[in-house]
Order: structure tokens, then C-alpha cells, then sequence
């Protein structure tokens, strides 16, 4: 099989690319190694910046994504008894964040997908492998039903996460990798209960850190800090509802309406980059080339840049001849990457328990204080959690 760019991953980053490169006249083929069943029921992000709402606009797939996604002004932090909310709309000249579930959006990607004529999506695509893309031949070779076959393209996008085939193919002497591992993880619990607040609360607390986030007016997102080694069966919903509550204000917490979870599982926290992010015509995408803790909201949105720099380059190779973005892809992408990871880091550190040592809470309340009494410690705030804006000279 022959293609103009062969995309390793069927998640949202994929797709998009996918779908904004087809837009253009350009063909890929993704190749997905779960069902779509499969990768549409993941449980992932629900934070979109406006960047990312863009894209898929840009995409002319986000018809629900605009009738059913929550814009939010604004976001509330609990610290030391107290509620201090920052106004972003008001701080960013009217920039916002949508909340949307990755599912939504993944399902919302394939429905487009599926019926495009320039892009072929095969699933079940098991032991992936890279040859070529160093020497200008790129070549995927896959295996699907027992059989064994290749896919040649003129550039490979390696959208398949961190665990993927694509940074992995990489020669060691070639690639450089920064990473922290944060000595927790987030416990998350999602249930069809009612938000127990119109905006999220990110909460310090002296128990550990606790996020109250939400995917509709009916469906509620919560997480807790825990420690690396917590096991999600010693987490009965009893358990979980009981530790959350504790660490929201009382008036908070008394109005929270629990249930039943949907949904639970344990995420360990780090910050991952690799460099560079292009190795002769193989791209990394999203979690493929870097990984951010998620308390700034930041993995999915991360990946959207990405894909706007990628798909901006390769249309510009293919319309216009142009091969100049292209060989500024990593370096212009990464500049946006590290900024998030300065932030989501940042966050992490005013926002959770490190260890037990008293000063450090301590630190972590006159830090927040200074910030909540501060136009700028708040604009701060704002301008990263709404998303920075994408490189213009970037076209």
C-alpha cells in the first residue's frame, strides 16, 4: 500500500491530523493496534483550550463539540479554609477553556474519519514497525489477521504515545530524553453525579491535593493525590467519596452528591521530553515526544499544537513546495512543549504534598496567597491554563 503520510496511533491525534491534512487533498492511513470500540472508550482529558477547539473546527468536526461543550470563565482554588477563584476571560482578553470528553471527541473524530475518501483506517494493526525514515524511505510494516503487511509513505507521524513503536524506533545516540517522575500519582473516579461546582476546583490541602472536574452537567470527574503504591482495589467508591470530601471546604464538600463509579483508576505523574522531536521524515506527536503531570490540563493540548505545526508544515510542503516548516517543526513545537511542562510543574508544585516537612505547606499557602492578591500572580495563571498562544510566525 502506498500514502502520502502514514500515521502510527487511532487516538485524537491522529485523527485530526489526519482529517486536517485530508482537508488539504492530502492521503494518509492510520494504523491503530486496539478497535475503535477500544479507543473510543478510554477514559482521558476533558479540558480543551481554545487551540484545540480551533483545530477541530478547522477540522469541521466539532458540531457537538459547539452544541454540547461547557465553556468555562474561570477556575477556583481551595487553600488553607479559603475559595479564590481566577477569572480568566477577564485576565486573557476573553480566552477561555471548553470541557468535552476525549471520548466525545474521539468518537466525533472517526464518525468524520471513517467516511473520508483520503484517509484509510486499519485497526487491529499489531507489531508496528519503522524502517526507512532516516534514508528518505519510510516504510510501516504491521501485522493484521495473521498477516503481514507494508505501508510506503513519504513521512511517518508518530502519534502513538508514550509507549508507542515511533520514539521507540529512534537510535538511542539520536534522541535525548528530560524526565521527572513525581513521587505520587492521581487516583480518579468518574460518576454519573452532578458537578458539585459550575467551574473546577483545584484544591491544596494538608490530606493532598484534590481536583473537583467535570465532563457534563451530569457526569463528574474527581481525583485525589495517593501514593505510588496504592492499589485501586483498596479503593472502595465509600473510600474515595469519604478522602475527597475531606479535603473540600466543609461547605463544598457537604453538597456533593456521590454515586456509583463508572469508572476508576490510578495514574502515576511525571514530566517526559524528548529531543529532538523529528528524525529525517519521522515526526513525534503529542504523548509520543513528551508527557506533562495533568494538573494544568495540558497532555491533550499539548498534542494540538502539535498537530497545528505538523499539519501547517506538511501542507505547505505538499501546496506549495515549501519544505521550510518542516525542518522547523521540532524546534518551534518543543519551545510551546517546554513552556507547558515549566507550568504543569509549576501547578504541581503549589498544589500538592510532597513529603511531610511543615515548612513546605507553609510555602505552598503564602505562594498561593501572594498569587491570589496579585493581578499578575492571577494573570499568570491564567494566560498558561487558557493555553499560550501558537507560534504566528509559524505559515
Amino acid at each position: 500500500m502506498r500514502t502520502q503520510i502514514g500515521i502510527i496511533g487511532g487516538g485524537p491525534s491522529g485523527l485530526c491530523l489526519a482529517r486536517l491534512l485530508s482537508l488539504s487533498g492530502i492521503k494518509s492511513v492510520i494504523l491503530e493496534r486496539q478497535t475503535r470500540d477500544y479507543v473510543e472508550a478510554r477514559i482521558r482529558a476533558g479540558i480543551l483550550e481554545q487551540g484545540m477547539v480551533d483545530l477541530m473546527r478547522r477540522a469541521k468536526v466539532s458540531d457537538r463539540l459547539d452544541k454540547e461543550g461547557l465553556v468555562h470563565d474561570g477556575i477556583v482554588l481551595a487553600f488553607d479554609g479559603r475559595e479564590e477563584r481566577v477569572d480568566m476571560a477577564s485576565l486573557t482578553g476573553g480566552k477561555r477553556v471548553t470541557v468535552y470528553g476525549q471520548t466525545e471527541l474521539t468518537k466525533d473524530l472517526y464518525d468524520a474519519v471513517l467516511e473520508d475518501e483520503n484517509v484509510t483506517v486499519i485497526f487491529s494493526a499489531g507489531d508496528v514497525e519503522l524502517s526507512g525514515y532516516l534514508e528518505g524511505s519510510p516504510k510501516l510494516s504491521y501485522t493484521k489477521d495473521g498477516k503481514r503487511s507494508t505501508v510506503e509513505c513519504d513521512y511517518i507521524a508518530g502519534c502513538d504515545g508514550y509507549h508507542g513503536a515511533s520514539r521507540a524506533s529512534v537510535p538511542r545516540g539520536m534522541i535525548r530524553e528530560f524526565e521527572r517522575v513525581y513521587p505520587f500519582g492521581w487516583l480518579g473516579l468518574l460518576a454519573d453525579t452532578p458537578p458539585v461546582h459550575e467551574e473546577l476546583i483545584y484544591a491544596n490541602h494538608e490530606r493532598g491535593f484534590a481536583l473537583c472536574s467535570q465532563r457534563s452537567h451530569t457526569r463528574s470527574r474527581y481525583y485525589v493525590q495517593v501514593g505510588l503504591d496504592e492499589k485501586i482495589e483498596d479503593w472502595s467508591d465509600d473510600r474515595f467519596w469519604d478522602e475527597i470530601r475531606a479535603r473540600l471546604p466543609a461547605h463544598i464538600a457537604e453538597r456533593m452528591v456521590t454515586g456509583p463509579s463508572l469508572e476508576k483508576s490510578i495514574a502515576p505523574l511525571r514530566s517526559f521530553v524528548a529531543e529532538p522531536l523529528r528524525f529525517g521524515t519521522l515526526f513525534l506527536v503529542g504523548d509520543a515526544g513528551h508527557i506533562v503531570p495533568p494538573t494544568g490540563a495540558k497532555g491533550l493540548n499539548l498534542a494540538a499544537s502539535d498537530m497545528y505545526y505538523l499539519s501547517t508544515a506538511l501542507i505547505a510542503y505538499y501546496n506549495e513546495g515549501r519544505s521550510d516548516l518542516l525542518d522547523r517543526y521540532s524546534e518551534v513545537a518543543l519551545r510551546r512543549v517546554w513552556a507547558a511542562v515549566r507550568f504543569s510543574w509549576w501547578f504541581t508544585s503549589i498544589t500538592h504534598k510532597f513529603g511531610g516537612d511543615p515548612i513546605e505547606r507553609k510555602i505552598q499557602i503564602a505562594e498561593l496567597d501572594y498569587l491570589m492578591s496579585s493581578t499578575a500572580g492571577k494573570t499568570t495563571i491564567a494566560e498558561n491554563y487558557v493555553g499560550l498562544p501558537f507560534d504566528p510566525s509559524f505559515k
